[in-house]
């Protein structure tokens, strides 16, 4: 017998050999109308409903709605899409197909050229396969067996990944290597599980794009079809989730980029390469000169290093042994070689032991709006959110220990007022925690991780605890904020480092006249202003708040007798720091209304002859229309006080 542990009970004892399904079966007998489990876990990981116990354990179940419910329905739905598309073309070549956060894909090697024309004709066949309710079967078998199950179809790409699980398996030195299979009806696939029940359980799915990819990511390797897709426990889950797909459609910062001309990515000048243009350029301003005042305020001081150092400063930092494959190749200027920079903080570094430091300077904070270069390969590159040069806004804190609790606190404060400010105020927050490969004192480690603790409870945000997740170095924060359509964007990071302070010899003199090592504190707020820009016009539509806004009115007056008021008017809203246009052509109103609505200006101004005797203005405002008429000087009372409230909505909206 074994004593089994439910999440709601005591524990059980069943017969030795029993499946997690005739458990969790027996536990949820009475609950007809609840939903059923399609997974388990057990001791806290993932397993099917066919897996038998044969020792005491914790199990709970894994509900199709659930994290990872979802995780099962795709992994498996990744399966069925493999089995269609192998009825469709028997001589596909299958490589993997993993379940992602938003869904499922299958890297595929075959002659057919897949367009999006066959998606429905997979999907259909993939319906009937789930008609079907085929049972996934797992079996685990020696690997020389598993390499002679794909040799027959000549799948190399199988054949190398049994490869590399049973050279993993002979370094663990845990016997014979072994290797994992599924089998539903005639197809069967390497795979290390957990799935579904049966293909009747894989939900509502649906394929969306096909894609190229390389074997491994690996751009010497051959180039296969990758086949997207997502699924969900229900229908109506499908449809919301498609609908939010159409609406991240609209708000892709990629066409919006074009369209509202603010930044274009050209081939000749490189891949990855941001270029700015005036329209996108005044928003970085605005974000530049804010991130800039508020670092002044909250006892930052700002420092500019170069964009390329010597070799040996990228030894000493240890990026040439562990950050090689993402730095572009040197340069030889008077016979030494120079490195175009991937990091600022050894910049900071250097600053750091340009003098003796003393216990009373500490803490020291310096930030920086540095530009760095990182090679990242073509596949990956994606808008601003993946570039090979981008600004981070960078900082660096040398405290002492005793000091650590302070900054972490300050630091965690200062990013949620930098982020509500720009309008995000919904977060996925995870603390990382010491791995089992570490640097530092284990002192040092227990009271970072619990600084970093206390610093997230007395914020009063949700977050998750990721158990030796933490880099070798150190602990961290990983804030993750959530935008208008639920999309969760990596942006702030704050990790304690105890590698670096070692690796150059940091050091301050303390009361006791002792040297002693500093604690670094590595943050970017944003992440990158590319990144953070793209999730901006991402989070708003395109749609900026008026402090943001390239262009914050445009007058439109309706005939040449307008134009002396027009400008008139234009001065005085430039004066007073209004960032303002005046459309003068000779066009129908309605057309400039159209086309400049369509920029999303926050206001247009309308002057007309009835505007001009009274001395008045009609307003139209973006996304709330006609606004009536407005005096001057309330229309500029009414601007600047958003413009500096840094409002996220205009006056009106509802």
């Amino acid at each position: 017998m074994v004593n089994i542990r439910l999440p709601d009970g005591p524990s059980k004892q069943y017969p030795d050999g029993v499946t997690a399904g005739v458990v969790l079966a027996d536990q949820y007998s009475g609950a007809q109308d609840a939903p059923q489990p399609i997974g388990a876990k057990i001791d806290g990981r993932p397993a099917d409903l066919a897996t038998e116990l044969h020792e005491d354990c914790a199990l709970e179940p894994i509900l199709p709605g659930s994290e990872d419910g979802l995780e099962l329905i795709r992994h498996s739905a990744a399966h069925v899409m493999a089995q269609a598309v192998l009825r469709l073309w028997p001589d596909a070549k299958l490589a993997i197909g993993p379940a992602t956060q938003e869904g499922f894909y299958y890297d595929i090697d075959t002659d057919h050229r897949l367009t999006d024309e066959d998606l429905p004709r997979i999907e259909s066949e993939m319906q009937a396969i789930r008609d079907e309710g085929l049972p996934f079967q797992r079996l685990e078998l020696p690997a020389d067996e598993a390499r002679r199950t794909f040799e027959q179809d000549g799948n190399r790409y199988k054949l190398e990944l049994i490869d590399e699980i049973a050279e993993r398996q002979a370094a663990e030195d845990n016997g014979p290597p072994t290797a994992t299979t599924y089998t539903n009806g005639q197809f069967t696939d390497l795979c290390r599980g957990p799935h579904v029940p049966t293909t009747a359980d894989i939900g509502a799915f649906r394929l969306l794009s096909v894609a190229g990819a390389y074997w491994r990511g690996d751009e010497q390797n051959k180039m296969l079809q990758r086949i997207y897709g997502t699924a969900f426990a229900t229908e109506a889950e499908l449809k919301e989730h498609l609908r939010l797909l159409e609406e991240a459609k609209t708000r892709d910062h990629r066409r919006l980029g074009t369209e509202l001309e603010l930044f274009s990515i050209d081939q000749m000048v490189g891949p990855g390469l941001v270029l700015w243009h005036p329209k996108g350029a005044r928003t970085r301003t605005e974000m530049e000169t804010f991130w800039r005042q508020e670092h002044y305020a909250h006892g930052y001081e700002l420092i500019y290093t170069p964009h390329i150092g010597q070799l040996e400063l990228w030894e000493e930092s240890g990026h040439i042994g562990f950050y090689q494959d993402y730095m572009y190749a040197p340069m030889s200027v008077d016979e030494r070689e120079y490195e175009i920079r991937p990091m600022n903080c050894p910049f900071h570094i250097r600053i750091y032991k340009s003098r003796p430091r003393s216990y009373r300077e500490l803490p020291i904070r310096w930030a920086e709006l540095g530009t760095v270069y990182r090679y990242e390969k073509s596949g990956v590159l994606h808008g601003l959110f993946r570039v090979r040069g981008f600004t981070q806004d960078d900082a660096h804190i040398f405290c002492r220990l005793d000091q650590l609790d302070d900054e972490i606190q300050n630091v965690l404060d200062f990013t949620l007022h930098v982020l509500r400010t720009f309008g995000f105020d919904e977060y996925q927050v995870a603390l990382s925690t010491q791995p089992e490969k570490f640097v530092g004192r284990q002192s040092n480690w227990d009271q970072s991780i619990a600084a970093l603790g206390r610093a997230l409870e007395q914020s009063g945000l949700d977050y998750v605890v990721q158990e030796g997740e933490g880099a070798f170095y150190g602990p961290k924060i990983d804030i993750n904020i959530r935008d208008a359509i639920g999309r969760v964007p990596q942006c702030t990071t704050i990790q304690v480092d105890f590698n670096i302070p070692e690796r150059f010899d940091l050091a301050y003199v303390g009361s006791d006249n002792e040297e002693h090592r500093p604690i670094m504190i590595h943050r970017a707020l944003m992440g990158s202003i590319e990144r953070f820009f793209g999730c901006l016009l991402e989070h708003y539509g395109g749609a900026l708040p008026l402090w943001l806004a390239p262009v914050q009115a445009v007058i439109l007056p309706i005939t040449d007798r307008q134009h002396d008021m027009a400008d008139d008017l234009r001065g005085r809203l430039a004066a007073a720091g209004v960032r303002v246009e005046c459309d003068n052509r000779s066009e129908k109103l309605g057309a400039k209304i159209r086309e400049h609505t369509t920029q999303k200006v926050p206001y247009l101004l309308i002057i007309g002859d009835r505007e001009q005797e009274s001395g008045n203005v009609s307003v139209r405002k973006y996304k709330i229309g006609d606004a009536g008429t407005m005096a001057v000087d309330a229309l500029l009372a009414e601007m600047r006080h958003t413009i500096e409230t840094k409002a996220t909505e205009l006056p009106g909206s509802e």
